[in-house]
């Protein structure tokens, strides 16, 4: 059984550790793909740049020889002509290989190889241009890249023409010289303008995509420091948490103490507890106290459920707390009666927010499944001048009071007049609310 225990804790305890040290690791992971990620796209767009280089030089030398081949006739010129005609047409070939609906990476290959590219960056070309050819930058690039095809097509037919005549008659009309000299010289401009967008374009594309791979780089360290600060902040602020929610729970378990749970006023316990300390303090002024009975309450339970009486019970909450002071006390004593504290109140001040109370209640309708129904209080008020009282007399002259506005007709406010029958009236209240279930 020990061992078991122990092989347990062990596990957990491992469990534990790797739970702690996972979000690290994949950090780690993550800092490793995308740095992977960033030399590979820059080492395809250092390809891109070499090969765009020899791409335009190229073509510059192809125009170069067949013009020096136009005007002597020496094939060896023809020869580095049709050499450097090559370039371009390998890597025109290797993009049709790569735009097509199917792509041919082999044709692509070879394409990118005939075009002088060094065999160790040719995997990245084709990628580079497979996955990321919708990129503003490359898609620009590609454009100006295409804009020679034309171009290339006509520098290869002047190629021939101009062999073809050359075989012919090896000595040519000077008129026609320079007419195919200046075309030659035309392309070559044409060619010039494209190759500087192109070189242009990835030269800007280059810098941009350093610029947000190393501030997606520095993001992703950032993200580790932080990490490392959180989890030590974590790790420091636990055994604060555990007191922390200690705490919580003594509060959340003396609010439940002191208040109703149904509708979040303070319980009579607490009503009682706040009374007594009034009663106790010295302060001058007179002390005011209100209870208020529901008159209509048994009729919502009986016709309607405990559901909605328990509806029309926080409803009454919320509007007996709209118009309180301060430093005034609502509660919910029991059932659907209801106390208010109000410090420092006079009698008339008193019965005019009791009459208020009142006023609020009669305008409230209680609305429940396409029903009304109105909503009416007796309210009992008694001022307390003399700080001698206790609070059983003090509960007992409010009590009565409501009870008398019940007796006249409900939905009125009474004011305890203090008299020698309180304790009385008090008693035949209880009485016939016991018979008539009030």
């Amino acid at each position: 059984m020990f061992r078991r225990t122990a092989s347990s804790t062990k596990e957990r305890s491992f469990l534990h550790v790797i739970k702690l040290v996972s979000p690290f690791v994949m950090v780690v992971v993550l800092q490793a793909a995308i740095a992977g990620f960033s030399l590979e796209v820059m080492s395809s767009v250092r390809a891109y740049v070499a090969g765009e280089a020899l791409w335009s030089r190229s073509q510059k030398n192809a125009v170069y020889f067949l013009n020096l081949y136009l005007h002597s006739g020496d094939k060896s010129q023809f020869a580095q002509y049709q050499a450097s005609l090559a370039v371009p047409i390998g890597d025109e070939f290797a993009r049709w290989a790569l735009e097509g609906d199917t792509v041919d990476v082999e044709a692509a290959r070879i394409g990118f190889l005939q075009g002088g590219n060094h065999p160790d960056d040719v995997p990245g070309l084709i990628w580079l241009f497979r996955y990321f050819n919708r990129v503003s930058f490359l898609q620009e690039a590609i454009h100006e890249w295409a804009a020679t095809d034309p171009m290339l097509l006509e520098l290869s037919v002047f190629g021939e023409v101009i062999r073809s005549e050359l075989e012919k008659s090896p000595v040519q009309d000077s008129g026609r010289l320079r007419f195919l000299s200046s075309r030659l010289s035309e392309l070559n401009a044409q060619f010039t303008v494209h190759a500087n967008r192109f070189s242009t374009v990835l030269g800007e594309g280059s810098r941009a995509i350093k610029v947000t791979l190393t501030c997606i780089n520095i993001a992703t360290a950032a993200t580790l420091i932080l990490l490392l600060i959180w989890h030590t902040r974590r790790l420091v602020l636990q055994r604060q948490a555990f007191e922390d929610a200690l705490h919580d729970e003594k509060e959340r378990l003396a609010w439940q103490a002191s208040h109703d749970w149904l509708t979040g006023l303070a319980n009579r316990r607490a009503f009682e507890a706040r009374l007594q300390s009034e009663l106790d303090d010295n302060a001058t002024g007179s002390l005011g106290l209100i209870l208020l009975d529901l008159d209509q309450f048994k009729n919502v339970n009986d016709s309607c459920g405990h559901l909605a009486g328990d509806r029309l019970l926080c409803q009454v909450s919320s509007l007996l707390q709209q118009d309180r002071r301060p430093h005034d006390l609502v509660a919910r004593l029991g059932g659907d009666e209801f106390g208010l504290i109000l410090p420092q109140c006079s009698p008339a001040n008193a019965v005019e927010i009791a009459e208020r109370l009142r006023r609020s209640l009669e305008l409230f309708s209680f609305a429940w499944d396409e029903r009304l129904f109105a909503v009416t209080a007796s309210i009992g008020v008694t001022c307390i001048a003399d700080r001698n009282t206790t609070l059983e007399d003090a509960m007992r002259r409010a009590d009565a009071a409501c009870y008398r506005a019940k007796e006249k007709g409900r939905n009125r406010v009474q004011v305890d007049t203090a008299g020698a029958d309180v304790v009385l009236v008090a008693g035949r209240r209880r009485e016939i609310a016991a018979a008539q279930g009030w």
